[in-house]
């Protein structure tokens, strides 16, 4: 549909945006925002300042429920689409690329001065604990400094309960299940550690299925 993807200079191919045109797009590939009230015209700005908005044209969703419906509704109907998306998320067991935009740097945005032609920065999921917790418990908190989760491990937690429809103690059991080789180590039964970072390199298997290699 888009060669050249996930790399965003592909979306400057008029045969790429043809392929995403819909009913409401007015002949632009169409890209669908989260509900406005999330990120302003953040978007529309992107588009404009990359020099595509002559060919693309940014929707917004309703909800976050609208992106998941505009998922299925494509995956039923056998065709592509371009929304707004997140990970680790459930979406992560649908096969989804995140399309590679210009690197976020600080004043890129037009609210901070710059032209907008830059992706969105990139965070991390954080862990914390009370000092007087590490006082308390101990061996607990010892536990809690080895604890790691890839993306693929929290985006399979979220498929079981989004898309599996488990509750999140079924869902915390069925991953404590499939990932033994983790949890030992992390409260010390066994002495083979792993690397989350590097984990996440070799967790290239199946979105459901679960590899012991570490």
């Amino acid at each position: 549909l888009c060669p050249g993807l996930p790399d965003w200079t592909a979306l400057k191919n008029p045969e790429c945006a043809k392929n995403f045109v819909t009913s409401g797009s007015g002949g632009k590939g169409q890209i669908l925002e989260g509900p406005k009230t999330w990120h302003g015209d953040l978007f529309p700005q992107r588009l404009k300042a990359l020099g595509l908005d002559h060919l693309w044209k940014v929707k917004f969703a309703g909800s976050a429920d609208a992106l998941w419906a505009e998922i299925y509704n494509a995956k039923r109907n056998s065709r592509g689409t371009i929304i707004f998306n997140w990970s680790p998320n459930f979406t992560d067991a649908e096969g989804f690329t995140m399309i590679k935009w210009p690197p976020y740097y600080s004043g890129c945005r037009p609210a901070d001065g710059g032209s907008g032609a830059c992706g969105s920065p990139k965070g991390y999921l954080k862990k914390a604990a009370s000092e007087r917790f590490t006082k308390t418990h101990p061996n607990a908190f010892r536990v809690f400094q080895k604890i790691q989760f890839t993306t693929k491990d929290m985006g399979r937690m979220a498929a079981y309960v989004d898309v599996g429809k488990m509750n999140h103690e079924a869902a915390a059991k069925k991953w404590l299940s499939k990932n033994k080789h983790k949890w030992e180590y992390w409260i010390g039964r066994t002495d083979v550690a792993y690397n989350a970072i590097e984990q996440q390199k070799l967790d290239e298997d199946s979105f459901y299925s679960t590899t012991t290699k570490i």
